[in-house]
């Protein structure tokens, strides 16, 4: 099974995933000071601007046929007065290096927060009767103004979120990365599973998993006293196509 997956691997990586986890919360710490984790120590992901290393092929996400999704679930005592929301991104950007070597492939995604949509009517409808309730224009467009604002994505000042592998395993049926990211200029480190199919020239990275916004540093939003916030737990969903 390893000498499959690193043969899947080498036509092209991995996955992402995540991180617009920031888009769902606060990032602070005492005092109102931002939350630093510690990145995971190791290699850093792709750098673009630079040929890959011998030996090594570089590909590209397709943005046409990749997305990102976030499920987050509404809290607190007057929870029924707010909505769960999805997140989703269709503007992917990154590149990714493939070895012939599991370990030497390397991941960089970049993700545009400018272009997060929110609450499409399509996506809602997949995500299940939690997101059967509609949303006005007025509630999608004001959850937009929160998540692109200074207390959460900071959207003006930073206008991209990161991702880069810093370590790439083996792991039944696809991979486990360990990813590096920059939300708000904030690092932090986390592990996901993907789920790899080699489909000729391209390799489709996909998965779905939970994520929790403490595990970033991140401190749920919440208004009212925590009478209405977001819960810490979110889903991530993915589907990443990498191409030569």
């Amino acid at each position: 099974m390893r000498g499959k997956v690193k043969k899947a691997f080498g036509h092209a990586p991995w996955l992402l995933g995540v991180l617009l986890l920031a888009a769902c919360a606060r990032q602070v710490g005492p005092g109102g000071t931002p939350a630093a984790v510690p990145a995971a120590p190791g290699p850093p992901g792709v750098d673009a601007a630079r040929p890959p290393p011998a030996g090594v092929q570089r590909q590209r996400i397709d943005p046409a046929r990749s997305s990102i999704t976030i499920r987050v679930f509404r809290g607190g005592a007057l929870a029924a007065a707010g909505h769960n929301h999805v997140i989703a991104s269709r503007a992917l950007e990154g590149e990714v290096d493939r070895a012939p070597q599991l370990e030497r492939s390397r991941v960089s995604l970049r993700i545009p927060v400018g272009l997060l949509s929110i609450d499409e009517p399509a996506l809602r409808a997949a995500a299940g009767a939690e997101f059967a309730a509609e949303v006005p224009d007025s509630a999608r467009e004001g959850t937009r103004r929160n998540l692109l604002g200074p207390a959460l994505l900071d959207g003006e000042r930073f206008p991209r979120i990161e991702l880069e592998s810093t370590r790439v395993v083996a792991a039944p049926g696809g991979a486990r990365l360990t990813l590096r990211a920059r939300v708000r200029g904030v690092e932090s480190s986390f592990e996901v599973p993907v789920t790899l199919e080699s489909r000729g020239v391209e390799l489709v990275a996909s998965g779905e998993v939970e994520l929790r916004q403490s595990q970033l540093g991140l401190i749920p939003f919440s208004v009212m006293m925590g009478a209405l916030q977001v819960q810490d737990a979110m889903r991530v969903q993915f589907r990443l196509v990498a191409v030569p």
